[in-house]
């Protein structure tokens, strides 16, 4: 009898745990296929997770849909999903362009030579938050480009996506280019191509 109920609870945990974790059936191997995957939340984090990638294996060349009303965009191989993430489009006064574009260009370690910061004579940061030809550069000082690691341009004007910084999911923060989470932006870069689809949508 003992052993019964032992049992009994031990399924009624791991039903609990079932409901805790819908992406992981109790008694079944089959995989759900989503076509826009909804957010998970880890257990006992304070941020949600940034980004989904089950891209490794499927083939077919990559394509991104940007929505700038979530802030995130979403991979898609042959046309079947395989992932998402957050991105930080350009805030109030730098919006991101919309529309349909190729990557034409991708370098791996990249510097903006428009958006940066101040160093002086000495190498310490005198303005964080520089625009090249606009910031005053004390003596001796120079401007240094903000890094943008993973860099794949879509524009020829300097907008592209590339790794950096997402302070509030869900919220812009760029000067319009697309930021990336650094992982998946890694991720993309080598999946993609020059020729790559790039839609972004309000």
């Amino acid at each position: 009898m003992k052993a019964t109920r032992l049992f009994a609870s031990a399924i009624g945990v791991l039903l609990l745990s079932q409901c805790a974790m819908p992406d992981m059936p109790l008694f079944s191997s089959r995989r759900e296929v989503t076509r826009r995957p909804l957010m998970i939340m880890p257990p006992l984090a304070s941020q949600p997770v940034l980004y989904v990638w089950n891209g490794s294996s499927k083939p077919g060349p990559l394509s991104v849909n940007i929505d700038l009303s979530e802030q995130k965009a979403y991979l898609f191989k042959g046309g079947q999903n395989v992932g998402w993430t957050y991105v930080a489009s350009g805030r109030s006064g730098f919006r991101s362009p919309t529309g349909t574009f190729r990557i034409m260009e991708k370098i791996v370690d990249k510097r903006s030579n428009r958006y940066g910061m101040i160093v002086n004579a000495n190498g310490d940061v005198v303005n964080s938050n520089a625009t090249a030809g606009v910031s005053r550069i004390p003596p001796g000082g120079r401007f240094v480009g903000a890094r943008m690691p993973y860099w794949m341009r879509i524009t020829g004007y300097g907008v592209g996506m590339h790794a950096g910084a997402i302070p509030n999911p869900g919220s812009p923060a760029s000067h319009g280019c697309i930021r990336l989470p650094r992982d998946m932006a890694e991720t993309i870069f080598q999946n993609a191509s020059v020729g790559t689809r790039v839609t972004i949508m309000q």
